[in-house]
């Protein structure tokens, strides 16, 4: 009986370790630059400001609990025109996933507005500025908009400096995903609710958008080099408001737009059990044939 017992405390061991081998760590993440500010969540529907957060564990959320976020360019809405177009100032957050680095960045005027020859803040020019306002109306149903129309929309939108506000990220969180890297980006659950606030520089435009319009911010990815410019036009809810502390506005975090790199990573190899492992699952293997045996005796 003694020897059995072994036999099986020594098979459980084995299973309890090749479980052990396939939990890796997550990647520590670093800020670049002291434009940022971090939202920590202070009770289980909000979120507040909080200088001392972990930035690591803010970022180790998901699309089901996204937790906390980092803001990237904090002073967005306080910028004008004339001095975001001048600036290359910009905060990123990198750390390493899948054995690369990745850095998650807010935007210049540079990302917005160069079209390879030079900065154009016109409308109809081949730059990120055209080809996201664009999916933008798209999104809005307003696609079929003439092209005077939708000139007139762009200047409105430059004018009232939505391509800045548009620049500071909320990165909530970063996880893998098979071959997939997901990024949740804190926003608001219904964009044209925000736009159309008591005091809103933004009531007019908002005309345009339909009710419950959703909208995010984009963030520059680079991955191994690689850059991309990521956003989305839908959100889930986060279950968080912003609703506690200094600049509180009771709606910001509401929404979680999850934005990914496809077919990045390549995922780690299946794990194979040591040969202690096989050993510990052999001894248990002939503990149950010893059983059936006696059984059968």
């Amino acid at each position: 009986m003694l020897q059995t017992a072994k036999r099986l405390a020594i098979g459980v061991s084995a299973i309890v370790g090749v479980s052990a081998i396939a939990v890796r760590p997550a990647s520590a993440f670093t800020v670049a630059g002291s434009d940022y500010l971090l939202y920590d969540t202070c009770s289980p529907t909000t979120t507040c400001l909080n200088p001392s957060a972990n930035l690591n564990s803010i970022l180790a959320g998901n699309s089901s609990n996204p937790g906390g976020n980092i803001e990237l360019f904090a002073s967005s809405e306080g910028v004008g025109n004339a001095a975001y177009l001048a600036s290359s100032a910009r905060t990123s957050v990198s750390g390493d996933v899948g054995g690369k680095t990745l850095t998650l960045s807010s935007l210049t005027a540079d990302d917005w507005f160069n079209t390879g020859s030079g900065i154009s803040t016109a409308y109809g020019v081949a730059n990120l500025a055209n080809s996201w306002f664009n999916d933008f109306l798209n999104a809005a149903g307003k696609g079929g908009a003439t092209v005077i129309e939708k000139t007139i929309a762009f200047n409105a939108f430059l004018g009232l400096g939505g391509f800045q506000r548009s620049s500071d990220p909320n990165i909530s969180y970063i996880a893998t995903e098979g071959s997939d890297i997901n990024i949740g980006l804190a926003g608001h659950f219904d964009l044209k609710a925000y736009y159309t606030r008591p005091g809103s520089p933004f009531a007019a435009f908002a005309q345009m958008l339909p009710n419950g319009f959703q909208a995010s911010e984009v963030v520059k990815a680079n991955y191994d080099g690689v850059t991309k410019f990521l956003y989305s036009f839908n959100a889930t809810a986060s279950g968080l408001t912003n609703s506690s502390g200094v600049g509180a506005d009771g709606s910001s975090h509401s929404g979680n737009y999850e934005v990914a790199l496809r077919g990045v990573v390549t995922p780690p190899p299946a794990d194979v059990p040591e040969p202690s492992a096989l050993l510990g699952l052999a001894a248990v293997g002939g503990l149950f044939a010893a059983k059936r045996k006696l059984k059968n005796a």
